[in-house]
């Protein structure tokens, strides 16, 4: 899934890419393969801190959008018109692990909550199809 992510944030235009300190390592074989080779395209960094590193993105001008299932969430496509509105100038999307999603703890730590509208009674998208579609929907 890491290297999903970050051939998605190549493609989609995504300036950074972040992860936490129990990331899996994007440098890893298997990630660098499924990524084709875009770790080494796509400037990224270790946070030290989380989810206290949010804080840090909130401090250098940044909005934090994370993406998970929550009653009080907006829509991908709200945010996108909020984007579009000139309220998000600087963007973080917060993306968590596959099954277990973003712990409470950064879910609460984020500026808003996202969630991806979907059909056919699917609640969630696995985290490599989450961050392609939240890549796309907010690229500028």
């Amino acid at each position: 899934n890491v290297g999903a992510a970050f051939r998605s944030a190549a493609a989609l235009g995504v300036d950074a890419v972040l992860v936490t300190p129990r990331c899996a390592d994007p440098l890893y074989r298997r990630s660098v393969r499924v990524s084709m080779g875009t770790v080494f395209q796509v400037p990224w960094t270790r946070l030290e801190k989380w989810p206290g590193g949010l804080e840090e993105l909130r401090a250098a001008g940044f909005t934090t959008a994370a993406l998970a299932l929550s009653d009080d969430s907006i829509s991908l496509d709200e945010l996108v018109e909020q984007i579009a509105a000139g309220r998000h100038e600087r963007l973080a999307l917060v993306l968590g692990t596959e099954g277990d999603g973003l712990s409470h703890g950064a879910v609460a730590a984020a500026d808003t909550v996202v969630r991806i509208p979907m059909a056919g009674g699917v609640d969630s998208l696995n985290v490599a199809a989450a961050s392609a579609v939240a890549f796309w929907a907010t690229r500028v």
